[in-house]
């Protein structure tokens, strides 16, 4: 059997969470149950040289994206019997981070999905089975069912779309994607990728795969909830009986006490003791005092509200009561940042924190902590919580996804449990567990020692996520295909797509003299007057393209693939759109003053989605000097520049 897993990133190459993990562990291990697994990523600048030195060239080609012709090239890597294959294109993925935000984005990976189908026939390598993961892969399945499946090389190829985290789902403004892609209106429905007036990429996954995975089985339950679903739960419900939770495992190998070269003393469950010594030397490191008694609680990971941190900033106070010293590793949101900032400088030794991703730091909190506090508001899968227990420090937990499917709590009457867990999202009964798991770890050792070394020897690998994913491709395979009426129905779907293909192809960018046709001699005027504007102050590009819903002709003004305005031209009118993102936003309402009453007026009425606003403003209306003021806000003019 031969798999492609396709995500948008992967260790040891580059990673932001806990994908990255996954991507990296999983292949191998089904790998070594013989099926021929490969992964495909982009080729991120941010990935070491060292990997880079490493990369076979295979070849490139040329793409389309709506007007774009885009270069792919494909490099290849053996690493660890996995064929790993990056897609390159430097206008997308040569900059010096990961993921950005805006509509940036939704073309960034809208070109990614479109490379990774074009590239199957070139790496001669047709899988039977596409595994794709988060919303950044969630047009392959779309676009495979719409525009390639009636080719012979496609039509064979089975879907699997794994959720990693539902809160990320890929929401953009659907003529923009519709531009890049050309699926046709019939794949902006309800039942489709249409999602609240914009378009979902996750949705899109969700909807064309023929299985779903998630995470964890609680986690597979939740998100067919209203509180746990983000606004997909009826989605995911209606797709109950293709949907499946694997629970996800870590790399064992890394993660062994025994073995593990970044921690200070090496123990495992029969040498216990031993972990005295890392509690020791993180104490010291860490600038806590050296209190070979005092409960020490760790946490490693993102500083958000996801994570709980709102509970621990509740009761703050009454864990450092209880004498209990904490350390804390992990970046995030400002908010916390400063909480664990003061309380560093209030409980001198006594907690300690460190605002940066510490690779050994993690292994040694891992290894010397006594507990792992994990109070998350959600949490697909966790890996945290395993790798906690494979090093014998008993974690305290929230009832939730994954970290409910790990982590046992202790019962008194029977001897059983691995940790300490809490249902209610609720600081005090969070504190009420710190406080009984800190009382058992002062007052009850030996039934400590026992809760630890048994959590120490659990299993917490990916053997058993890789025989259910393989079994899940198995049973996919030597099943009949029993989706071929999946709205929108396949056939006006492809119609449809190809309508708005020939209508790319068919596109030619009009002359002055075609927009003075199309706008009429004064409107013109005003467009000519607009885009000089722009022209004369930003150094950017632009270009043209069919306006779609907007417009016969849609002109954007872009530079380093980051829109800064677009202009949509109709008979005998036009408008301006721009897009203002949580920071520009901020900054307009800052200065609303300084703006007229309409665009106030404009501006409040703009439909809004996650943090940003869409101001559309009618072009005879637009002053230069206004439409400057509000691009200032997302970018300087040339004459401010030093």
């Amino acid at each position: 059997m031969k798999v492609l897993f396709v995500a948008s990133e992967c260790m040891p190459f580059v990673k932001t969470g806990g994908l990255a993990d996954v991507v990296g562990a999983l292949p191998k291990r089904i790998r070594e149950s013989g099926a021929d697994v490969r992964v495909m990523l982009p080729l991120y600048s941010a990935i070491d040289t060292k990997w880079r030195e490493k990369m076979e060239h295979v070849l490139f080609f040329y793409i389309n994206l709506g007007w774009r012709r885009q270069y792919v090239g494909i490099e290849k890597l053996e690493l660890d019997g996995v064929t790993f294959y990056f897609v390159d294109n430097e206008q997308y993925f040569g900059r010096n981070y990961i993921y950005g935000y805006g509509s940036e984005e939704g073309e960034r990976f809208a070109f990614f999905c479109r490379a990774v189908l074009e590239a199957l026939p070139h790496i001669d390598f047709m899988p039977d089975v596409l595994n794709c993961h988060d919303w950044q892969t969630g047009m392959i399945p779309v676009m495979l069912e719409i525009q390639y499946r009636h080719k012979e090389a496609y039509k064979n190829i089975r879907t699997v779309f794994t959720i990693h985290n539902l809160q990320y789902q890929g929401i953009f403004q659907i003529g923009e994607i519709e531009e890049m892609l050309s699926l046709g209106d019939l794949a902006y429905t309800s039942d489709a990728l249409e999602f609240y007036g914009m378009c979902s990429f996750i949705k899109g996954g969700i909807v064309f795969s023929e299985r779903v995975t998630t995470v964890s089985p609680t986690y597979a339950e939740e998100i067919q909830t209203a509180y746990y679903g983000e606004r997909l739960d009826g989605l995911l419900r209606a797709r109950a009986d293709n949907l499946t939770g694997i629970l996800n495992g870590i790399d064992t190998d890394e993660y062994n006490p025994q073995t593990d070269p970044m921690i200070y003393k090496n123990y495992s469950a029969d040498t216990f003791a031993d972990k005295r010594e890392n509690k020791l030397a993180l104490q010291r490191e860490m600038g806590l005092l050296e209190d070979p008694d005092a409960p020490l609680i760790g946490m490693v990971g993102r500083l958000n509200g996801q994570k709980g941190l709102d509970l621990v900033e509740r009761v703050l106070g009454e864990i450092m009561a209880t004498g209990a010293q904490m350390v804390v590793l992990g970046m995030g949101d400002n908010k916390y940042v400063d909480l664990f900032n003061w309380a560093q400088w209030k409980y001198s030794g006594q907690l300690a924190a460190c605002f940066q991703m510490n690779h050994q730091l993690s292994h040694r909190i891992y290894a010397g902590a006594d507990m792992f506090l994990m109070p998350s508001m959600f949490e697909p899968c966790g890996l945290s919580q395993m790798i906690s227990l494979r090093y014998g420090t008993l974690p305290i937990t929230r009832e939730t996804g994954g970290l409910r499917d790990t982590v046992l709590s202790y019962n008194e009457y029977t001897g059983d449990g691995n940790g300490f867990t809490f249902l209610n999202y609720n600081a005090h009964d969070m504190l009420h567990v710190i406080e009984r798991a800190i009382s058992i770890y002062r007052e009850e050792k030996p039934v400590w020692e026992k809760l630890a070394t048994r959590a120490m020897r659990g299993s917490y690998g990916w053997d058993e996520s890789a025989k259910k994913y393989l079994a899940l491709y198995e049973e996919l395979v030597k099943s009949p295909r029993g989706n071929e009426e999946k709205p929108p129905r396949k056939e006006k779907a492809r119609k449809s797509a190809k309508k708005a293909e020939e209508k790319t192809e068919e596109y030619r960018q009009p002359d002055h003299k075609a927009l003075v046709k199309l706008l009429g001699k004064d409107v013109a005027k005003k467009w000519d007057a607009i885009t000089q504007c722009v022209e004369k102050n930003y150094d950017c590009e632009s270009a043209f393209a069919p306006g779609g819903k907007n417009g016969v002709h849609e002109c954007k003004f872009k530079k380093g693939g980051r829109s800064l305005a677009t202009l949509y031209a109709k008979e005998g009118e036009f408008c301006v759109q721009i897009a203002l993102g949580k920071a520009e936003r901020e900054k307009f309402e800052a200065a609303q003053a300084d703006f007229s009453e309409k665009l106030r007026q404009t501006y409040e009425n703009a439909p809004a989605h996650r943090d940003g606003k869409m101001l559309t403003l009618s072009g005879m209306d637009t002053q230069e000097g206004e439409l400057l003021q509000i691009l200032s806000l997302k970018r300087k003019p040339k004459k401010e520049k030093a």
